[in-house]
């Protein structure tokens, strides 16, 4: 069993997500996203920086519960333990080695600076956000948008024309893009996000 401590709009989408598309049971933890008890050492046990989600999998190696606080490496591990090859290319392909990039890309180049964006706003009080700043954060999200533009001018899904964690991984920034930013999506990341959002995992995975 798959325990994932999660909170809403939180990355812990991204593992209940991989979970339904693998069929794998969990069950959810809701955790309280105040900044209170995040900072408790009861929850920086947990997560040593006071972060949503936490994933224990009962199947540890050691007899006991084997916990990761990392969200892209929460999905990895459950395709690599339980996907039986579903969701990822082969490893030592050139399309594994593409499904890596889009899966990093996902989180170190995209959500980043939508994460500054969320973490400007809860900083600082209305008056004292600096339009500037934001402005800044959003334009760097938008390159992401617009290399995902081109890349998805010619295909359905990033990799090897099948969907895959990948997707999983970019879907929720995405959802953090469409949050975030007030501006349409360009042609193709519409139509791919339209797809992500028709999938029953995703639809299950925000509720």
């Amino acid at each position: 069993m798959i325990t994932i401590f999660h909170a809403p709009r939180t990355r812990a989408i991204r593992v209940i997500w991989t979970c339904e598309e693998l069929e794998v049971p969990y069950r959810i933890e809701p955790v309280d996203f105040s900044i209170a008890y995040r900072a408790t050492p009861e929850w920086r046990a947990m997560n040593p920086v006071g972060k949503v989600p936490v994933m224990l999998d009962d199947r540890g190696e050691r007899g006991a519960p084997f916990r990761l606080f990392e969200s892209g490496a929460m999905v990895q591990h459950l395709l690599d333990r339980y996907g039986e090859g579903r969701l990822q290319p082969e490893p030592g392909t050139e399309s594994h080695a593409l499904y890596l990039q889009w899966s990093w890309f996902a989180e170190a180049t995209f959500a980043r600076p939508l994460g500054e964006i969320v973490n400007h706003r809860r900083a600082f009080a209305e008056a004292e956000q600096s339009p500037a700043a934001i402005e800044e954060m959003i334009g760097r999200a938008w390159l992401c948008v617009e290399a995902l533009d081109a890349e998805l001018a010619s295909r359905e899904w990033l990799v090897a024309d099948s969907f895959s964690a990948a997707d999983i991984m970019t879907g929720y920034s995405l959802m953090l893009a469409d949050w975030l930013i007030d501006r349409p999506f360009p042609e193709h990341v519409s139509a791919y996000f339209a797809r992500l959002q028709s999938r029953p995992g995703y639809i299950t995975a925000t509720r």
